[in-house]
């Protein structure tokens, strides 16, 4: 996805002309993790679909210069997807999605070898909506677990993951049943009410609550028994949150492999946490460059 970041140095004001930045970067939140994967040392492969256009080529070459391995379906009838981004003075964000040709990804356009040998996949819930791009997330799942692979879902986004209400929401994470499973504060509020971060276990043995300067909640279920712990992160001053939670949920992932065999869960998921944070504090710090269309 293209992000077009409108980013006013101060308060819009209806009629006139504010000053501030405008950006044409890299986006999609698969995409993102994807980078990030490849930031920190894992071989990833991003699943997309792209319109034949100039912004799709360089959306492809962007996330390529990660080491990202893209498989890249690229269709004549949708442009490429893009999203506005505005963001306030304070860093956070509004979004208007405009998505084009990124849900047109189907079922047919997965090859199982693409999944041979995968520890993971990872799917953002936009993944999981509509069709045919709900069907592909699903064909995605299946050929992952048929690969031995952990599922991981983010919920991502409250408006299009409680679109149709939060009973069609909460079958559609529990269809999708995932190992792993990422939300904000907001959005596991949204999905399970007063029942909080322990009410993620109805759909995945762990579940990550992002709370951003707050530090992150981990829940994890084993067999009758069930753990909950936080952990806290140094607040990081960021003027475009954008990507902070896909690169949290990159680092978790790297994090969790290289810390599960030989340790506890406990400890396992405490390293993962950390590993997503600093992976976060990175994205935070960094300035995402303009987008080439060289």
């Amino acid at each position: 996805m293209l992000d077009v970041v409108l980013a006013p140095a101060g308060e819009l004001e209806v009629g006139t002309d504010v000053t501030g930045r405008v950006a044409l970067v890299q986006g999609g939140s698969a995409a993102n993790t994807a980078r990030w994967l490849g930031r920190l040392g894992a071989r990833a492969t991003l699943i997309s679909v792209v319109g034949r256009d100039a912004t799709g080529r360089a959306l492809v070459d962007a996330v390529r210069g990660d080491g990202v391995v893209v498989r890249a379906t690229r269709v004549a009838r949708a442009r490429t997807g893009r999203i506005g981004v505005l963001v306030s003075p304070d860093g956070e964000r509004s979004f208007i999605a405009d998505r084009g040709a990124a849900d047109l990804l189907e079922p047919r356009d997965l090859k199982a070898a693409w999944f041979a040998g995968a520890q993971a996949v990872h799917l953002p819930v936009y993944s999981l909506l509509g069709s045919p791009l709900g069907d592909a997330g699903r064909r995605a799942i299946e050929l992952g677990r048929a690969a031995g692979a952990v599922i991981s879902v983010d919920l991502a986004s409250i408006g299009p993951l409680l679109a149709n209400g939060r009973k069609a929401a909460a079958g559609l994470i529990a269809s999708a049943s995932p190992d792993i499973l990422f939300a904000t504060a907001a959005e596991t509020s949204a999905l399970v009410g007063r029942d909080g971060a322990v009410g993620l276990l109805a759909f995945s043995p762990i579940a990550v609550v992002k709370r951003g300067a707050q530090g992150a909640t981990v829940v994890a279920r084993t067999g009758d028994e069930w753990l909950r712990f936080e952990v806290a992160t140094k607040p990081v001053a960021a003027t475009d949150t954008t990507g902070a939670g896909d690169a949290f949920d990159a680092g978790f992932l790297v994090g969790w492999f290289a810390a599960y065999a030989g340790r506890s869960v406990p400890a396992a998921l405490h390293r993962a946490v950390l590993s997503g944070h600093r992976a976060a504090a990175r994205q935070l710090a960094t300035t995402r460059p303009e987008l080439s269309f060289d």
